[in-house]
């Protein structure tokens, strides 16, 4: 989960003014709030001025609550249904614990959308797989409607989750229709299951043995989830000759200030929120520092 910052307000004036600066908060009204787990709730917000984000899958937006501070979360919503958008926020801190008090009718203050996503122009035409872990889902689950939103012009479709405990699994009914849709290749586990838990265990990777023979000309990989899970999903993956510049990994959990001042998210020579988070594997493995 990316760190918060609690930063000083500006007056109430000021949210709304933006549009073009990525350092102002533009007003948006929180719409309704949902419990997912014991720490995860889902936002659904629109901007007072009844805009679209205009986001692409694989971005980011920074949270603000004038007096208390702003963090980054990434968004879990497709730009493909763009009467508002979605957040998934963990409470995990001062600015987190006070956006989990909201309902809907309040307002925040919302900048971006922030980074790079992934160019879905570049996945057009191909088969493609998405591996998430964990909270990885919520940034996930924005490419992943996408996908289906736009099913006809992608080839196969396989998704891959794995969530520590039971307790922990996100958008519930997401993996049930997921599940149950014919056009999706859907697998998932836990690690540590509990005694009603009837499905997969094992991690992610364990997964990889449900997949079909991939086409390594035809197929896209995007990983999403805790670093640790980063050298053992590309192992799986590269065993499979899929290239290098096709499998796209997301460092989301790195934001912070979310326009390259604070440098919390630096690797290497590279500003994560500028130049990603979404990288191919190509450019990241040049990277130590990114996934170490």
């Amino acid at each position: 989960m990316p760190r918060e910052s609690v930063l000083e307000a500006g007056p109430v004036a000021d949210i709304g003014a933006m549009a073009a600066s990525p350092y102002l908060p533009e007003a948006a009204r929180v719409l309704s709030v949902r419990s997912l787990t014991a720490m995860e709730r889902l936002f659904d917000l629109e901007f007072a001025d009844g805009r679209a984000l205009g986001h692409a899958p694989g971005q980011f937006v920074q949270v603000s609550l004038l007096g208390i501070g702003e963090c980054p979360i990434s968004i879990c919503s497709s730009p493909t249904r763009p009467q508002r958008f979605q957040l998934c926020i963990r409470k995990a801190g001062v600015v987190t614990a006070a956006l989990h008090a909201l309902r809907g009718g309040d307002m925040v203050g919302i900048r971006g959308p922030l980074g790079r996503g992934f160019d879905v122009s570049e996945l057009h035409g191909k088969d493609v797989l998405i591996v998430a872990g964990g909270l990885g889902l919520a940034p996930a689950r924005s490419l992943i409607q996408y996908v289906i939103d736009e099913r006809a012009r992608f080839g196969a479709f396989h998704l891959l989750y794995g969530a520590k405990h039971p307790s922990e699994l996100l958008f519930r009914e997401d993996l049930h229709a997921w599940r149950d849709d014919p056009a999706v290749d859907f697998h998932m586990t836990v690690d540590r299951p509990d005694e009603g838990w009837r499905g997969r265990v094992g991690v992610v990777t364990t997964l990889f043995r449900e997949l079909p023979p991939l086409d390594p000309q035809r197929t896209v990989v995007a990983v999403i989830g805790p670093p640790v899970m980063f050298k053992f999903v590309l192992l799986e993956v590269l065993a499979r000759r899929i290239p290098q510049g096709r499998v796209y990994c997301s460092l989301e959990r790195r934001m912070k200030c979310g326009v390259g001042k604070c440098g919390h998210c630096q690797a290497n020579d590279v500003y994560v929120c500028q130049e990603g988070p979404v990288f191919t594997y190509g450019r990241l493995k040049a990277l130590r520092e990114a996934i170490e």
